[in-house]
């Protein structure tokens, strides 16, 4: 990689979408030896609102801060599908979680579906770490952060209560972007 890679994360306030950026940055900055900065904007509602995280990620010097044309784009709601994707690259990655998001925006981009929030409901366990499981199937997507780089930074930040439950996100939304996007 020798060009600067933009990622969005979007959805709702309270999905826990600012940490889901802050730890692909970490995980790039961090544990892969990349230059990164993040970025957040959310509405005025603590939880509800529109919100989203920008990532930038490159092996140079980040001369600007914010996304311009954005490469991948997770959506966890229709809201955010709608208000974000008008930005998103020809040939980049769109990840929306197939249970929220039923009008998928029209584009030159791939679109991977999945029932994020589900999994980490259903098969992980708790609905907290569905930022995680969209965490994990982001890395997989993108390829931009190694996979042990973003698990690493996952678990740097988790209570040591909570580092097999966070684990298994991770994995499980690794897996299933893999799956989705045969």
């Amino acid at each position: 990689m020798s060009q600067r890679y933009e990622i969005r994360f979007s959805g709702a306030g309270g999905q826990g979408l600012i940490l889901a950026g802050v730890i692909m940055a970490e995980a790039a900055s961090i544990y892969d030896g990349k230059q990164a900065v993040q970025s957040q904007s959310y509405g005025p509602e603590a939880r509800g609102g529109a919100s989203k995280s920008e990532v930038i990620i490159s092996d140079t010097l980040i001369d600007y801060p914010k996304a311009t044309v954005v490469d991948a784009l997770l959506a966890l709601t229709q809201e955010a599908a709608d208000k974000y994707s008008h930005d998103l690259k020809e040939g980049g990655v769109l990840l929306i979680d197939s249970d929220l998001v039923k009008r998928v925006p029209a584009g030159k981009f791939k679109t991977v579906a999945f029932p994020i929030i589900n999994t980490a409901k259903n098969e992980v366990g708790r609905e907290i770490v569905a930022n995680i499981v969209a965490l994990g199937a982001m890395v997989a997507l993108t390829e931009v952060v190694t996979k042990e780089g973003a698990e690493k930074a996952v678990l740097a930040r988790v209570p040591e209560a909570f580092v097999e439950l966070n684990k298994k996100a991770f994995q499980m939304g690794y897996e299933k972007a893999i799956a989705a996007r045969a």
